[in-house]
C-alpha cells in the first residue's frame, strides 16, 4: 500500500469512527434523557439502562444509519482534502481519479463485510437483548397492557386455515373469543370451531378450548353441530407464531429467518413480505456503502463555491432522500405492492445509476 493510499484510508477510517462515536453518544444521551422518567417509574435505573439496553440499541442505531454515516464521512473528509488542494495535487502528480478511488473502495469493502456479519448474525442477538429490556421497562402502562394483555389474533396459518381471537394475554397464555375456520378448495367453509376462551399449553403444544361449538359442513344444505366443555386441539401455529409480533424477524439470525419464512409461506401467512424485507435489507444495506462512497467521492472531490459547508448540506439532503426512498419502498412491499427484493435493492439500483453518472462526469473532468 502506497503512502497516498494509507493517507486516504487513515482519513476515511478515522473520520468514520469519529462520526459514529459522536453521533451514537449524542443519540444515547438524548434518548436516555427523554426516557429517564419512564425507566425509573417502571422499576429500573439509568445505570441499568446503560448496561442492559443502550449498548444493544447503539448496535441497532449504527447499523440502521451505517450507509448514511459512511456517505457523510466521505463527503466531509474528501471536501477537506479538496479545499486543501490535496486531491488536485494528486491528480497533477499523475494519479488518475480511478486510482484515487482505489483506497476508498478498500475501506468501503471492509465496512461492508463487517456490516454483513453484524446484520446477519450479531444484530439479531443484540435485538433480543434490546427488546427484552424495552418491553420490560420502556413501554408505558397503556402500551404494556396492549402488548401483554390485549393482543388480538387474526392470522392465516395455512393456505386454507384461519385463527382469530378477541384478545390474548402473553403472560398468562390465555385469551377469549376464539374462532378457527377451515375452507375447501372452492373457498367454502367446511369446518369451524367457536370457543368462549382458551389457554395455550406449552408443555403439550395444544390449545385448550372452553365452551367450544364445533360446526362441520357436509354439503350446501347439511351441517353437523357439536359442543364440548373442554376441547384440546393442535393447530399449525402457536400463539407466539401467529401474533402480530412486530420484531420477530429482527431477533432471528439469517439462517433461522430463512427457515421461518419458508414455514410462513407454507402457512400462507400475510406477513411474509415483512419478513422477507428484513432478510433482503440485511444484504442490500451493506452493499449500499460502495454506492454511497463513490457518490460522496464524486460530489466532494472538486472545488466549488461554498466549500465543505455546501458539500455537507448536499450530502445530508441526498442521505435523507435515500432513507426516505428506502422506507417508502419497504412500506409498499409490506403492503404487497412491490416484491421484497425490489423494495430492498431498488434504492441501491437508482442511486447506483445516479452514482455512475456523477462518477464518470467527475472522472472526465
Amino acid at each position: 500500500m502506497k503512502i497516498f493510499d494509507k493517507y486516504i484510508v487513515k482519513n476515511f477510517v478515522s473520520t468514520f469512527f469519529f462520526m459514529v462515536i459522536i453521533l451514537s453518544t449524542i443519540a444515547v444521551i438524548i434518548d436516555l434523557s427523554q426516557k429517564l422518567g419512564r425507566i425509573e417509574d417502571n422499576g429500573s435505573t439509568p445505570m441499568a439502562a446503560l448496561i442492559h439496553f443502550y449498548p444493544y440499541w447503539a448496535v441497532w442505531l449504527v447499523n440502521t444509519f451505517l450507509p448514511v454515516a459512511v456517505f457523510i464521512s466521505v463527503i466531509y473528509f474528501t471536501s477537506r482534502l479538496t479545499m486543501q488542494t490535496e486531491i488536485v495535487a494528486a491528480q497533477a502528480g499523475g494519479i488518475s481519479f480511478f486510482r484515487i478511488t482505489k483506497p476508498y473502495i478498500w475501506v468501503a469493502a471492509a465496512i461492508a463485510i463487517v456490516a454483513l456479519f453484524v446484520n446477519n448474525f450479531a444484530l439479531p442477538w443484540a435485538n433480543i437483548k434490546k427488546n427484552t429490556y424495552q418491553y420490560e421497562y420502556l413501554l408505558s402502562n397503556t402500551k404494556k397492557g396492549e402488548y401483554y394483555e390485549r393482543q388480538k389474533i387474526s392470522s392465516q396459518i395455512s393456505p386454507n386455515e384461519y385463527i382469530f381471537a378477541q384478545n390474548y394475554d402473553r403472560v398468562q397464555k390465555r385469551g377469549t373469543s376464539f374462532v378457527f375456520q377451515e375452507f375447501d378448495k372452492e373457498e367454502k367453509l367446511k369446518y369451524q370451531i367457536i370457543a368462549s376462551s382458551f389457554n395455550w399449553d406449552e408443555k403439550d403444544s395444544v390449545y385448550i378450548l372452553r365452551s367450544a361449538f364445533i360446526k362441520k359442513v357436509k354439503s350446501d344444505f347439511r351441517d353437523s353441530l357439536g359442543y364440548q366443555i373442554t376441547l384440546k386441539r393442535k393447530f399449525k401455529a402457536t400463539p407466539d407464531e401467529i401474533l402480530p409480533e412486530g420484531y420477530v424477524a429482527e431477533t432471528m439470525n439469517s439462517l433461522e429467518l430463512n427457515d421461518f419464512i419458508q414455514k410462513q409461506k407454507f402457512k400462507g401467512s400475510a406477513s411474509v413480505n415483512a419478513y422477507m424485507n428484513e432478510l433482503h435489507q440485511r444484504n442490500s444495506s451493506p452493499f449500499s456503502t460502495f454506492i454511497l462512497t463513490l457518490l460522496a467521492l464524486s460530489l466532494s472531490s472538486q472545488k466549488r463555491r461554498g466549500g465543505i459547508g455546501l458539500n455537507l448540506a448536499l450530502g445530508i439532503i441526498l442521505a435523507f432522500v435515500y432513507i426516505f426512498f428506502n422506507q417508502i419502498s419497504l412500506t409498499y412491499s409490506t403492503q404487497g405492492y412491490v416484491s421484497p427484493f425490489v423494495a430492498a435493492w431498488g434504492p441501491n439500483f437508482l442511486f447506483g445509476i445516479l452514482t455512475a453518472y456523477f462518477y464518470m462526469k467527475r472522472a472526465r473532468a
